[in-house]
């Protein structure tokens, strides 16, 4: 009896340690990697938001102040007003482009043109009709490089707003930059 004893305890402890083990495996062989996959997929999705909401509120801004050529009033407030997320450098400094382009109506075939207008910057004459920010040229990267992954190119971010007021006031012949 007391031999039976002994060996149905060493099989228990020898399952115990199996039991071990295959957790190890599994969780270093499975789990761990599921894991990792959740949080980057949540980071990706994160920064995606993060620009589609940075790209409408730059429209924002732009339909409610005044028209430049060049359009550095509204590059310089978003560069200023990237919102907080894991690439903020990418898109407050550096490789994501930020695109701004006016357009105006056709008056007979109701289509949208670009916009030029020879009245000069911040003028009660030069009021376009919608504008369309378009943020390109940005690649996710963080943590990619460390595991030696070519980093993941995102899609454009782009929003088209029309023009509200362009912050001028007419009576006064004045436009908010």
């Amino acid at each position: 009896m007391a031999r039976y004893n002994r060996s149905v305890s060493r099989s228990r402890a020898m399952q115990g340690g199996q039991a071990a083990t295959e957790y190890v495996i599994v969780s270093g062989g499975v789990l761990l990697p599921v894991t990792m996959m959740l949080v980057f997929t949540a980071q990706i999705m994160w920064v995606w938001h993060s620009g589609v909401e940075w790209t409408r509120e730059g429209a924002r801004y732009a339909a409610t102040h005044c028209y430049q050529a060049s359009g550095d009033n509204v590059r310089t407030w978003m560069r200023t007003h990237v919102p907080p997320h894991l690439d903020q450098q990418e898109f407050s400094q550096g490789t994501a482009e930020i695109q701004i382009n006016y357009y105006t109506r056709n008056a007979e075939t109701g289509t949208l043109e670009d916009f030029a207008c020879s009245g000069g910057d911040c003028s009660t004459e030069c009021v376009p009709d919608a504008v369309t920010i378009r943020i390109g040229g940005y690649q996710y990267r963080t943590f990619l490089n460390y595991l030696g992954i070519q980093p993941i190119t995102i899609p454009n971010f782009m929003t088209s707003m029309p023009i509200e007021s362009a912050g001028c006031d007419p009576e006064a012949g004045t436009c908010l930059p």
